[in-house]
């Protein structure tokens, strides 16, 4: 019998978008169990604490039926130890288009040499939703526009009520 592969897919999840669901999907393909690893981040100035950005996760999560093998962690260490605190062995990585890939190239490089053993792999974004993004969802949201075809009821639903506080 082989040992369950464990993933990370790390990110600020501000908000969570259908991208993200679909990145979360497709990894379940890959390994047995994924941990999405929210970045608690706070330099990146977060619009969601990172309480509400897990629950919102959670959430996505049960509407979508997926969340048997997924687990939401919260993280504000270094990604390469806490993908081996949680005994992992792949890093999962989104992208949308070209212009995310030196960045990821120039990350996944340096994981690498912090931790040779994981190796990171990258998801092309199903078609479609490639052009979803956290940043562009809360501009359009604090513009006025309707974010509801890009995240679930319940994310549109929290942006909602964190704007009305």
């Amino acid at each position: 019998m082989s040992e369950s592969r464990i993933g990370v897919y790390p990110g600020t999840f501000d908000p969570p978008t259908l991208g993200h669901m679909d990145i979360v999907t497709r990894a379940l393909r890959v390994v047995d169990r994924l941990v999405v690893a929210i970045a608690i981040n706070a330099g990146k100035g977060p619009m969601f604490e990172v309480d509400e950005r897990v629950a919102m996760v959670e959430d996505c999560l049960r509407a979508a039926s997926i969340g048997e093998r997924v687990s939401v962690v919260p993280f504000s260490n270094l990604l390469m130890h806490f993908t081996l605190e949680q005994k992992a062995g792949v890093i999962i990585r989104g992208l949308r288009a070209v212009s995310d890939f030196e960045y990821e190239f120039q990350m996944a490089g340096m994981n690498a040499r912090l931790e040779p053993e994981v190796e990171t792999v990258f998801l092309m974004a199903s078609e479609g939703i490639q052009f979803i993004s956290s940043r562009l969802v809360k501009e359009i949201f604090l513009l006025g526009g309707d974010v509801t075809p890009f995240v679930t009821e319940n994310v549109a639903r929290c942006l909602e009520e964190h704007i009305s506080r």
